[in-house]
């Protein structure tokens, strides 16, 4: 049987010339159109279909039930809703095909901090600082933000700006400016007189004393740390989970945690209430934007024939879109307030354990595992089992 590769352009506005576009390549039948599937599915990564960087049961299988059997086109739309973050969305796609054994595209990438890029019109040639796990400095570098600092970075300029450090034995690989802009070890930009126009919790903090210090230097001197000034910078968090399911055992704190302690510590030391705004689950926003991106990925799958344009792009809507997630909180509740078309599967395989229905979040339907849920989903959708 033959088959044709087609290849589609993702274009983002406003992202910097240095910023590698990627395709997505959709193998298609070369005689017949696949049928149109009617419906997408979101899946939350950790505690779901991993546990650090480990499968959880089956899920590869679960996975590769989405792609045709012959062709390892797609089959299903489907994409990854997590509140993780911390290395680009492409990396990430690489790492996930690695672990899985499926092809995925960064396209099928949404993590917390992806809404980011939706400030750089904003932001683009404005000082930021980013912190977080792994390379906050180069996410926000990868969606084209000119002026993108990490919090290891920006502290280093200020001496004494962390009065624990010296006894801090560990160190803090710092790789930004190496990976944004290998011609050079240091900004073209004074740091140091420069006001801040915003801050990104872009992942977990790893150094909270340092990191809610330094954020509180920024956020009460009007982004010049050492000055006064009554602005506040603006302040951004991708997730604001309490929670997560990781490797360990037992629930570990999240992003959600670091916020309450930061604006717990802000609020007692200045007299205005810390201004913020948290992405991430269960935000609606996050569940349109899901929606969206579905949608072109639907059309990729039908419509054999496209270019780059989304104004020739066939959109047609989901009679379902199902999201699979283990945290009743985060990932029931945001499919809940998202409404029609999500219809929400709990698994007992991170944060929730109980035997019966969440109280609080109650999902439309509660599975051992993710491979119940896509067993589930693939028999009530008839003909794309």
């Amino acid at each position: 049987m033959k088959f044709r590769t087609i290849s589609r352009v993702i274009h983002y506005r406003n992202r910097s010339p240095s910023i590698q576009l990627h395709s997505y390549r959709v193998i298609s039948h070369l005689h017949s159109a696949p049928k149109r599937p009617s419906f997408g599915v979101a899946f939350d990564i950790d505690g779901v279909i991993l546990r650090g960087r480990s499968p959880i049961g089956d899920s590869p299988k679960a996975l590769r039930r989405l792609y045709d059997d012959d062709s390892g086109s797609l089959k299903i739309p489907y994409l990854f809703l997590t509140n993780g973050g911390g290395i680009p969305e492409s990396r990430r796609a690489a790492e996930l095909s690695q672990i899985l054994g499926v092809n995925i595209d960064p396209l099928q990438v949404v993590q917390g901090h992806s809404p980011f890029k939706n400030l750089l019109a904003r932001l683009e040639n404005e000082l930021v600082v980013a912190t977080g796990k792994g390379e906050p400095a180069v996410v926000m570098a990868e969606y084209g933000f000119k002026k993108a600092v990490s919090i290891d970075e920006y502290a280093s300029y200020f001496d004494s700006i962390d009065p624990l450090s010296p006894y801090k034995t560990w160190t803090t690989k710092q790789p930004c400016n190496e990976q944004r802009n290998s011609s050079e070890s240091v900004p073209s930009f004074d740091v140091t007189s420069e006001r801040v126009k915003a801050a990104f919790v872009v992942s977990d903090p790893v150094d909270w004393s340092r990191d809610i210090q330094v954020l509180c230097d920024i956020l009460r001197s009007g982004g010049l740390p050492g000055e006064k000034s009554e602005h506040q910078p603006d302040m951004y968090f991708a997730a604001d989970d309490l929670e997560y399911q990781s490797v360990f055992p037992s629930e570990r704190l999240g992003m959600g945690a670091f916020r309450i302690a930061l604006e717990s510590i802000f609020n007692s030391i200045h007299h205005k209430p810390l201004k913020y705004t948290s992405f991430g689950k269960p935000n609606p926003f996050v569940f349109k934007n899901a929606e969206s991106i579905l949608m072109q990925l639907q059309s990729l799958i039908s419509d054999g024939d496209i270019n780059g344009d989304n104004k020739d792009m066939k959109i047609h809507h989901f009679e379902t879109l199902y999201m699979i997630g283990d945290n009743p909180s985060v990932d029931i509740k945001g499919a809940r307030q998202a409404g029609h078309p999500w219809f929400s599967i709990l698994t007992r395989t991170g944060v929730f354990r109980g035997k019966e229905n969440h109280t609080d979040y109650p999902a439309d339907k509660v599975v051992n595992t993710v491979e119940e849920a896509v067993e589930f989903i693939l028999h009530r959708e008839a003909g794309f089992s």
